[in-house]
């Protein structure tokens, strides 16, 4: 159900704004002042010799570690809050009495999806400010559980397993692609009634692998999602058959993209027009690329050089500007992050400290993680290093 705009009940005072829509929906928005919110630590140029834990807070919300502007962003029951990256102070809170289904990056501001009323649609859009936690613009998407935002830095995906349609920064729709539930004009999308399985974007491609109905193969569709003039037809670039098992689609980069798939366990670079350029084993278990990725995103990390992928056992670095494989970690628990000039990347008990341009391993930083022994997905605020734990997000300091 849309959420109508006109509002019952208004208050403002020292920053604090409650009110309340005609469905009874109640958002309650704290915010800082401009220019309060202080900049995160200064980052450091190599990794110290150890981490010590700063702080915790659930996090549910947030599948990745969220940074936005100077704020480390949580988001559990209800609440999106912006943290100070240092001491996980509170500086700013939107909070609304609906479920969030996610919460990410997109534009450069805090983009947070929650369910609505009823709880079967995730049809609540909200984009924050992040230096201040000030509602920017609103909007009411098509989207279901599980929904992911991808961001390419000037569109924001909204995913799904029948449906996807891509935003820009006043959150108006510019494509949508799959099934449409109710088309305005029936017979604009290519491949209708096609489940959606993986997703990756960059600037001016998005790539969907699919499998459509009378196809014994994967279907991968890359379009623009700028689109045209109109965004109920999307644009496609290319939607090429690829033969072999099932696979995911891992990265995505100019007119390339990089497909993994079992049996055996190989990666695929497609080029511009949807040739396989190449085919490279990849030493890990078919179970890695067996099943989808969460929310159909790969767990990837990047830099200027490289894009760190986790296949659910190791960790491969990808040319960001071929997607060829450069080097491989075994036995980690996520793709690990730059830090300085080195790559973090998580194992089991500690941090792997390793040389970006090579994969070798200088050392370990030892860690307690407690009992999490699931996999771990970083970011980097200052010289703050975040871990994503499952629902719990901690902030660690150098020490």
């Amino acid at each position: 159900m849309v959420v109508a705009a006109v509002l019952a009940v208004a208050l403002v005072a020292g920053g604090v704004l409650v009110w309340r829509t005609s469905a009874a929906a109640t958002t309650r928005s704290v915010t800082a002042p401009t220019g309060s919110f202080p900049p995160p630590p200064l980052t450091e140029t190599t990794p110290p010799a150890g981490f010590t834990e700063a702080w915790r807070a659930a996090s549910p919300g947030t599948p990745v570690p969220l940074v936005a502007g100077p704020a480390v962003v949580t988001a559990a029951d209800g609440e999106v809050a912006g943290h100070d990256a240092a001491t996980g102070a509170t500086h700013w809170s939107y909070t609304r009495d609906d479920a969030i289904c996610t919460v990410a990056s997109g534009f450069g501001q805090v983009m947070a999806l929650y369910r609505n009323g009823s709880g079967d649609a995730c049809s609540e859009l909200t984009v924050l400010v992040p230096s201040t936690g000030a509602r920017r613009v609103y909007s009411n998407p098509n989207a279901l559980p599980g929904a992911r935002l991808l961001d390419s830095g000037t569109l924001v995906a909204l995913t799904g397993s029948r449906y996807l349609q891509v935003v820009r920064s006043d959150l108006v729709k510019t494509t949508e692609f799959g099934t449409v539930d109710t088309p305005d004009q029936p017979g604009r999308q290519p491949y209708p009634d096609c489940s959606l399985d993986s997703f990756a974007i960059t600037q001016g491609r998005l790539a969907v692998l699919e499998r459509c109905p009378g196809d014994e193969q994967d279907r991968l569709t890359v379009i623009a999602p700028d689109g045209g003039s109109d965004a109920t037809t999307p644009e496609v670039v290319f939607s090429a058959l690829l033969p072999g098992a099932h696979g995911q689609v891992v990265a995505a980069a100019g007119d390339r993209v990089a497909v993994a798939r079992p049996g055996p366990a190989a990666l695929e670079v497609v080029d511009g027009q949807g040739a396989v350029l190449s085919t490279t084993p990849l030493p890990v278990p078919d179970a890695d690329l067996t099943a989808q990725p969460p929310g159909g995103v790969a767990a990837t990390t990047s830099d200027d050089r490289h894009v760190y992928w986790w296949t659910g056992s190791a960790t491969i670095a990808l040319d960001r500007g071929d997607l060829q494989p450069a080097w491989m970690l075994p036995g980690t628990t996520g793709p690990g992050v730059r830090y300085g000039d080195a790559v973090l990347v998580p194992v089991p008990g500690g941090l792997a400290v390793t040389d970006p341009v090579t994969g070798a391993v200088a050392r370990t930083i030892a860690v307690d993680r407690g009992g999490w022994t699931g996999a771990v997905q970083s970011a980097v605020a200052g010289s703050v290093l975040l871990e994503q734990r499952g629902p719990d997000l901690v902030a660690l300091r150098p020490s």
